[in-house]
């Protein structure tokens, strides 16, 4: 767009998850006209009843070196919280190769970093809007303990804390099983069964879907168009430009396109000749209703790394979130996972009484081999197209600070 022009540069958010919605806030913020389309409505998809922790300081990249002696586990054995499944499917079979060559000593810490300064920056930019128009989304600060099953898994988790230390990460502790209760009372019962926990002081949660519609609502107050229920078929391609995203209601124009489309992303670039790397992480939660007596529903956020579940207090509710699967685009949820996940908390928290309202849920993370997020313009593409996907399970976490960078380097572009 021509510099001196008045009217303002239009962009086209594809997406109306957490990181569609927070990249569409970014854009407003700078001065962007945006209009944002989604298949579906705003704060679905993974969006919708994910982990609820907001992991800016301790990061555990799923490639990792321990990956490989999981191996056997994660292709054969029914009950393993990490699945994956083969199929004759040729993208499935590339990301998992380039998945088990990201899983190196040098790869893990590199992401780590990366992921760390991401998650500093989103930080900041959640505060930020959470300070100013004062949203409501059940967000506490009561930190996290992240539990490990046996010595050998603490001391792997020691490593990573003292990793992080280096690189810049907030205060961390290694506590003992009687540390931990001290901090959470509601784990008194479980104390026996693990060996130690790391302690992330500073780390929060909220319930990202009402983040997603508090978002909506001052979105349309300040004039941003939204088209729900409104699936994108192609990008239309002029040269080395997008003209605009093919809808059913028909053509949207726009100076610019955002891909915000989670695990669509990678189809709907592959149309262009485009490959993301971007594979669906399956996973599930529960979102029980909870005691209020003190100490039998924790309200410091958990996770137990051996059973790859998560737990974060969401006003009077517990949401119950873990596994990872790679069985392709399938929502489907088995009895046997949601049972598995009730059985985590009655394990962990068997003073919780929690409601047989279950509420279960499926959803499908947008993960690359690595664990860092596709973000910006790509090698060989239209010079109007930015993507912004691929966060895996920490899309709630670096939603913000990706969307800070995604505007900066629209800005830079001269648009």
């Amino acid at each position: 767009m021509n510099a001196s022009s008045q009217r303002r540069p239009h962009v086209c958010v594809l997406g109306a998850g957490i990181v569609g919605l927070a990249a569409a806030w970014q854009l407003r913020r700078e001065g962007f006209e945006v209009t944002v389309v989604d298949r579906a409505q705003a704060g679905t998809g993974a969006s919708a009843a994910n982990g609820a922790q907001l992991s800016y300081a301790y990061v555990q990249p799923l490639a990792d070196p321990g990956i490989w002696r999981q191996l056997p586990k994660l292709l054969f054995a029914a009950d393993s919280p990490l699945k994956l499944r083969l199929q004759p499917d040729p993208h499935q079979w590339a990301w998992g190769l380039q998945f088990l060559a990201a899983c190196r000593a040098g790869v893990s810490r590199r992401t780590t970093a990366s992921l760390l300064a991401l998650a500093a920056e989103s930080r900041a930019g959640f505060e930020r809007l959470m300070a100013e128009e004062r949203i409501a989304c059940d967000f506490s600060a009561t930190g996290k303990l992240v539990l490990c099953a046996d010595e050998a898994s603490f001391a792997a988790a020691r490593r990573q804390m003292a990793l992080q230390r280096e690189l810049g990460s907030p205060t961390q502790h290694a506590l003992s099983p009687a540390e931990c209760v001290a901090i959470e009372p509601a784990l008194a019962g479980y104390a026996p069964r693990f060996a130690g926990a790391i302690h992330t002081p500073s780390e929060c949660a909220a319930d990202c879907h009402q983040v997603c519609l508090e978002l909506l609502r001052l979105l349309l107050a300040q004039g941003v168009r939204f088209a729900f229920d409104t699936p994108v078929t192609r990008l239309t391609r002029s040269a080395d430009r997008i003209v605009a995203a093919d809808t059913p209601r028909g053509p949207i124009e726009a100076d610019a396109f955002v891909v915000a489309l989670g695990t669509a992303s990678h189809p709907l670039a592959r149309t262009l000749g485009l490959r993301v790397p971007v594979y669906p992480l399956k996973g599930y939660s529960l979102t029980l209703d909870v005691s209020e007596a003190p100490g039998a529903a924790p309200r410091v956020n958990v996770t137990d790394a051996a059973r790859k579940v998560v737990f974060a207090r969401l006003g009077s509710r517990l949401r119950v979130a873990g596994m990872a699967e790679l069985v392709g685009e399938n929502t489907h949820i088995p009895v046997d996972r949601i049972d598995s996940l009730v059985a985590s908390a009655q394990a962990l928290f068997p003073d919780a009484r929690c409601s047989d309202d279950l509420r279960p849920w499926a959803g499908l993370r947008p993960a690359t081999p690595t664990g860092l997020p596709v973000l910006g313009r790509l090698r060989g593409g239209p010079d109007n197209l930015w993507f912004n996907t691929g966060h895996g399970a920490l899309g709630f976490t670096l939603a913000f600070g990706s969307a800070q960078r995604l505007a900066a380097q629209l800005r830079q572009s001269g648009l």
